[in-house]
């Protein structure tokens, strides 16, 4: 959802993101921290609490729906344990990707807020996700 703006540039280049290969081929991207926050949450002062570390995540369109998201996600989750060295994580969702928030259930993650991010364009109702 980003455009080629220099402030999104300056947000895929700041660190916070990576890559995942599966071997030569791009198959998603995880990101932590702020920049897996959603403003509209930020405004609702849902990510107070600094003890959770924010994920965001995409996998290539092309490969959901085949039984791959959990697999992926978990690599995700153990990737941030590792590198930031956090076992408590937080998500944030849109309400309408049912079948996203059904993998993050599985994942152990619970639905602790909803808010509504507006802009410009649009408003879209968003959970923010919880695991402990």
């Amino acid at each position: 959802n980003m455009g080629d703006a220099p402030e999104d540039i300056l947000e895929l280049t700041d660190g916070s993101y990576y890559s995942v290969y599966s071997h030569d081929d791009l198959i998603g991207y995880f990101c932590y921290g702020r920049n897996a926050q959603v403003p509209g949450g930020i405004k609702e002062g849902l990510y107070k609490d600094e003890n959770l570390l924010d994920i965001g995540l995409g996998l290539r369109p092309d490969l959901t729906g085949k039984g791959k998201g959990l697999a992926f996600f978990i690599t995700g989750l153990d990737f941030g344990k590792h590198k930031y060295g956090r076992n408590l994580f937080r998500l944030t969702v849109a309400t309408f990707n049912e079948r996203a928030i059904k993998l993050y259930e599985r994942a152990g993650f619970k639905i602790v807020a909803t808010f509504l991010n507006k802009n410009s364009e649009k408003e879209i109702q968003f959970y923010v996700m919880e695991k402990s």
